[in-house]
């Protein structure tokens, strides 16, 4: 059995990458999602495990310490980071796994796993990008201006991943996502038992 594929995904916000995981794992649900493990309390809203596990801060550093996740990074003083050992587990039973990371936990789990396979989240233009940010008008401008900063400084660090997906149209970003994963699934290195099993058996 030929072992699953590790995809990241990364995009800004406004990007809509939200939005294409969602759809994409309704239409593949045999995927495996990396839940992030994070070590601030749970907002309204929020669900335990669904897209965050929650731990304190300690339990946090004692994962770090173990070595147990891919990747890891701080923000208004709380640690974020996606777990190690179930997209191991995962990808040893062949089922393909997605990472939902940004620009540079993206680039930390590339250097651990050159194989995988990243995927950046495009918005179709500047313009576009503004109007998503802008949100319903209750921002100061002030406010939008430093999201699109933020914006503009993942996309230009787009270049770095492997495939580009513009999500002008949701429905064809998300068949553009499908089509990068089924597309690895055809290469000669996950085939190759195919060809021996037939071999075999000939």
């Amino acid at each position: 059995m030929s072992k699953g594929s590790l995809y990241i995904v990364s995009g800004p916000s406004g990007s809509g990458k939200d939005t294409i995981l969602k759809e994409v794992f309704k239409k593949c649900p045999e995927l495996f999602f990396s839940i992030s493990t994070i070590s601030r309390p749970m907002r309204p809203g929020e669900v335990e495990g669904e897209k965050y596990h929650f731990i304190s801060k300690d339990e946090f550093l004692k994962l770090i310490e173990d070595d147990m996740l891919l990747e890891y990074n701080q923000f208004c003083g709380n640690y974020y980071g996606s777990p190690k050992k179930p997209v191991l587990d995962a990808l040893e039973k062949g089922i393909d796994a997605v990472l939902e990371v940004d620009v540079n936990g993206a680039k930390k789990v590339r250097e651990a796993m050159p194989q995988a396979v990243s995927i950046f989240i495009m918005p179709p233009s500047y313009a576009e990008l503004r109007r998503r940010l802008s949100g319903r008008g209750t921002e100061t401008e002030e406010v939008i201006n430093a999201r699109m900063k933020t914006a503009l400084d993942e996309i230009a660090r787009a270049s770095e991943y492997d495939f580009i997906v513009v999500n002008d149209d949701l429905s064809e970003a998300v068949d553009d996502l499908i089509t990068v994963i089924r597309s690895q699934r055809l290469l000669l290195e996950r085939q190759k038992n195919i060809i021996n099993d037939l071999l075999k058996n000939a």
